[in-house]
């Protein structure tokens, strides 16, 4: 992997004058795994570079042209005969929109300031377009993180794309017992690093204390702020490796910034050499410390009245020093394994995850507007799957938030439905989505989710009937999210269903479960009718629509013709309402037979839902042998017919032999429960999506 950062113009990477990001650059590139294969490039005047493959970009000034401008397309000049893998570009959001048109490379930038004060971030639009063109964003404290995403979604906030990875430093052993009387401060000495209020606080302290001393490292040609005193010594600027040696021997290290300090690199320097820190609570400066002193106000009355206090209390000030070294976790070693992870992860699409316990959101019509009515459904069932298998199941009912949500500004909902998508993304995390029809998300909600979320698994399943032909309908409501989805399923054998043939689409058979199905119908003795069977003209209908004809119909009239002795009992034909829930379910078991039968031409192993109410209750059931159930199903199990013809004289053979039929039931109804199950069904999702390799095959595979 070979990979360029790109400093920002003018930043010191030289022992000379080091800045705050060549210090970090050049503390983690040495930790890296690919260290080799690094390249640092720059601009600078200064020689005496702090590392061997830093490369000073050659740059001549032009009249009337941008610095900036002609310094990175040197850079991309350079870029393009190195062909490197990953850039990563610190500190100067403007630089990316002149990488636009490069489409052959990972691009990683870094924030080290607050975003809305820089050119290329302050406006929306421009954060926006970072947030989109980047493959990854780093910041370097919370506060800058939150600073960026003001005005945009939270979805963007906690997408996989951003991270924070805070300034560090080289880890040393530090004796506790060599500190010396010493307060020390680092860095530019101006009002906006608070050094005014720091100096009248420790001329104070030196006064009344005689045996301490205060210690100042770092200049400020534009801001003239002077004290004096004989124990208050200002050693200008000096190297890094001095300053952190002198933090080895100092007690107490004060960072008093007035603003907003994105970070504060002096800070995490002085914890991690035991210092007891004292910090003011602007900016990310109290992220830069697990053990010290955070400024209630900022005033010379609360630094001095701070640094007292500790000089009074050894206790106090013991306690801190050590807990300082003792909980410093900030050094280059962590920071360069986390930017060495993302590395990998931006280049390595293999996802590791707990198959046992993942966090799956369930977008599926959980019918919650039909009270009740519609409760028995797939989604349920599967939904239920998923729990019994111990996975956290966030549930989102489409179809009942675009019914709740429809305004003059949304009239469909579809509008509230997605953002209500991306809002639970952002929140719960989820490792798998999965998608139970869901037509209203849309394929942009799905892109944004590929995007910023690369590591969640997709996946989707249908139940309607389609093919090529009479049901394209349902084909093209399937195939809208291919492109996006890891996985797709259907209860229509995908060899039935040629336009499948370059995606990976899976056969799941109707899931029963137990909670659902449990009336146990072949153990009754006595019942009112012979023959069940529901009809409807839509389950979120409910009612029959007046004119509408069903093929089945003619079928069942000619049925019921044909056999007199049969008392049959059927719903949703000649105004005979359909039933649902619990009434279909106890007029169920009112019958010995049940028949299943489904729209249209018969597909393989197509059938509703039905399928799995009807034998998953035990109620011996009827299938057309055209749907080649019967490679799933034996005779003992099922009965099949070929015609109208054969299921008339099956239905008086089964309807008078009890023992056959309640045995054939009870062994249909065993096969279910055991291999088409909920639990089953919800595990065959998982893996085929993750591509798990199961060593049992499921029990309708390769049918």
């Amino acid at each position: 992997m070979k990979i360029s950062i790109l400093l920002p113009y003018k930043e010191n990477y030289s022992k000379n004058y080091a800045g705050a990001v060549s210090i970090f650059v050049n503390g983690v590139n040495k930790k890296s795994k690919f260290k080799k294969d690094i390249k640092v490039y720059g601009n600078t005047d200064y020689l005496n570079y702090l590392s061997n493959n830093y490369i000073n970009i050659p740059y001549k000034k032009k009249i009337f042209k941008s610095s900036s401008k002609v310094y990175v397309k040197n850079f991309i000049n350079i870029e393009s005969k190195r062909k490197s893998d990953l850039i990563e570009i610190h500190n100067r959001p403007n630089y990316l929109t002149f990488f636009k048109k490069d489409n052959k490379r990972k691009i990683v930038f870094y924030f080290h300031n607050d975003p809305l004060t820089m050119n290329g971030s302050k406006s929306i639009s421009e954060r926006k377009f970072i947030l989109n063109f980047c493959d990854k964003i780093i910041f370097n404290s919370e506060w800058t993180k939150k600073r960026f995403f003001i005005g945009l979604s939270n979805f963007y906030f906690n997408s996989e794309k951003v991270d924070i990875i805070y300034q560090s430093t080289n880890k040393t052993s530090v004796n506790l017992k060599n500190k010396k009387k010493m307060i020390m401060f680092v860095g530019k000495l101006n009002k906006s690093k608070g050094f005014d209020l720091f100096g009248k606080a420790v001329v104070k302290i030196l006064k009344e204390f005689k045996d301490w001393k205060v210690l100042i490292y770092g200049d400020e040609p534009r801001e003239q702020i002077t004290f004096k005193h004989e124990r208050l010594i200002q050693h200008g600027y000096q190297s890094n490796d001095k300053i952190l040696d002198s933090f080895k021997l100092s007690s107490i290290a004060i960072a008093c910034s007035r603003w907003e300090e994105p970070f504060g690199r002096s800070s995490l320097e002085a914890s991690s050499r035991g210092c007891a820190v004292i910090v003011s609570n602007k900016g990310g400066l109290p992220e830069t410390i697990t053990d010290g002193i955070i400024l209630k106000k900022l005033n010379p009355t609360e630094i001095y009245k701070n640094i007292k206090e500790l000089i009074i209390n050894k206790h106090k000030l013991k306690r801190i020093q050590k807990d300082s070294l003792k909980n410093f976790y900030l050094d280059n070693k962590y920071s360069s394994k986390k930017i060495d992870n993302y590395r990998e992860e931006l280049f390595n699409k293999k996802i590791n995850v707990n198959k046992k316990n993942l966090r799956i959101l369930h977008i599926t019509n959980l019918n919650e507007r039909h009270n009740g009515r519609l409760f028995y459904n797939t989604g349920r069932r599967i939904n239920n799957g998923l729990l019994q298998l111990g996975h956290t199941v966030q549930t989102l009912s489409d179809r009942d938030t675009i019914s709740r949500e429809r305004k003059i500004t949304d009239f469909t909902g579809a509008k509230s439905l997605n953002k209500k998508l991306l809002e639970i993304i952002s929140n719960f995390k989820p490792n798998l989505i999965i998608f139970g029809h869901a037509d209203q998300i849309q394929n942009e909600t799905l892109t944004h989710i590929r995007s910023f979320y690369p590591s969640i698994k997709l996946c989707q399943w249908f139940l309607d009937k389609m093919d090529d032909f009479n049901w394209s309908i349902n084909r093209n409501r399937f195939s809208k999210k291919f492109d996006f989805i890891d996985a797709s399923f259907c209860t229509t054998h995908p060899l039935a269903i040629r336009s499948f043939k370059k995606h990976r689409v899976y056969y799941i058979p109707n899931p029963v479960d137990k909670s659902f199905e449990n009336l146990n119908i072949y153990k009754k003795k006595f019942f009112k009718y012979d023959l069940f069977f529901a009809l409807s003209h839509g389950v979120h209908r409910g009612s029959l629509k007046s004119g509408k004809i069903d093929a089945r119909e003619i079928l069942l009239n000619k049925l019921v013709n044909l056999n007199h002795e049969i008392k049959f009992h059927i719903f949703g034909i000649e105004n005979k309402q359909p039933i649902w829930a619990e009434n279909f379910k106890n007029e169920l078991a009112n019958c010995k037979m049940a028949l299943n039968l489904s729209q249209g031409l018969a597909l393989k192993f197509y059938s509703s839902d039905r399928l799995a109410q009807l034998m998953g209750n035990g109620i011996l059931t009827f299938i057309d042998i055209k749907t080649k159930l019967n490679k799933l199903f034996s005779n003992n199990e099922v009965v099949f017919y070929k015609n109208l013809k054969d299921l008339s004289l099956k239905l008086n053979k089964y309807k008078n032999d009890h023992k056959l039929r309640n045995k054939i039931a009870k062994n249909g109804m065993l096969k279910y429960q055991k291999y088409m199950n909920s639990k089953i069904v919800a595990k065959y999702l998982i893996e085929k999506t993750y591509e798990f390799n199961s060593k049992k095959k499921f029990f309708w595979e390769n049918k």
